[in-house]
């Protein structure tokens, strides 16, 4: 009988204390999503000012407005930098541009995979002399800045005549150390019981690279994909040396060469081609996002 006060004694104070628990959690929540919402809006208000004043008339732009409301010029405006591009600074079309920036990105990406692929796999499942010395070599170019490179890197390509053509924008960024590295290290994790069980079914290299080891990359290409193709679309300084016509500018260099002087730039165009200029990218994140979280935080091959 004198266990019953103290029982619900307890009892009340184990549920004020969870009431306290429940308060003080949900004040954590309210201040992670605010901190979220804030970051969100920080984030995305820029574009959307962005795509807003990419759907009114040069004027408006040019008076310091700030449009936060879609205006009437939407199709004309994205027709005319599609068709026509700016012209008071640069006459090329943003379809031209996309197509290059496409192409140069596309190219960009299969070559850097198809190449670290390849030479991840020498390096871990072949035995030759200078095996670690050609992995090093690869490795360090990590460690030299583009600008370093840049200018020995555009002789070359000069003295090649490719400047103003695609093998000049692209051949020279192929090469990837970051993508080599990151195979190798993959390939580590594959067991040597797998690789005896190849041999002894009769499986030579190339077959074994076919059926083992690309199907258990599929995931950190798939992740990589992504990646390297933001890099090439993104690419600035390289086009800016390489491309001096516009038969092979690109989308980044078109954005910048459409800015003139405050008087000569045509501001709802190039609102309309930097809203253009994010499509591509972001379709191929959206459309591989499965593939590139799971090549991202799967550890279990």
């Amino acid at each position: 009988m004198m266990h019953g006060p103290i029982d619900a004694t307890r009892l009340a104070a184990a549920e004020r204390a969870a009431m306290k628990a429940e308060a003080a959690r949900r004040r954590t929540d309210i201040v992670t999503h605010a901190i979220l919402i804030l970051g969100v809006v920080l984030f995305a208000l820029p574009i959307w000012i962005v795509l807003m004043g990419s759907t009114h008339d040069v004027g408006t732009i040019a008076r310091g407005e700030v449009p936060l409301l879609p205006g009437p010029y939407a199709v004309q405006n994205y027709l005319t930098a599609l068709g026509e591009g700016s012209a008071r600074t640069t006459r090329v079309p943003v379809a031209l541009m996309m197509v290059n920036s496409f192409i140069m990105a596309l190219l960009i990406t299969v070559g850097k995979i198809a190449i670290s692929l390849t030479s991840a796999y020498a390096v871990v499942f072949f035995s030759f002399p200078g095996r670690m010395v050609a992995f090093w070599s690869i490795f360090i170019t990590l460690m030299l800045p583009v600008e370093v490179r840049i200018f020995p890197t555009f002789k070359v390509v000069s003295d090649l005549g490719m400047i103003n053509t695609y093998g000049g924008l692209i051949i020279p960024l192929i090469a990837s150390a970051t993508a080599t590295l990151l195979f190798r290290q993959f390939f580590l994790t594959i067991p040597d019981e797998l690789v005896e069980a190849a041999k002894i079914d009769g499986a030579g290299p190339l077959r074994f690279f076919k059926d083992v080891v690309l199907p258990l990359s599929v995931t950190n290409i798939a992740a990589l994909f992504v990646i390297l193709f933001v890099y090439g679309w993104n690419q600035y300084l390289w086009p800016l040396l390489v491309t001096t016509s516009g038969d092979v500018e690109t989308i980044v260099i078109g954005i910048v060469r459409m800015i003139g002087s405050e008087a000569d730039t045509d501001w709802n165009l190039v609102m309309a081609t930097a809203v253009l200029a994010l499509l591509p990218p972001v379709a191929v994140v959206i459309l591989m996002q499965r593939w590139f979280v799971k090549g991202l935080v799967e550890t279990e091959k």
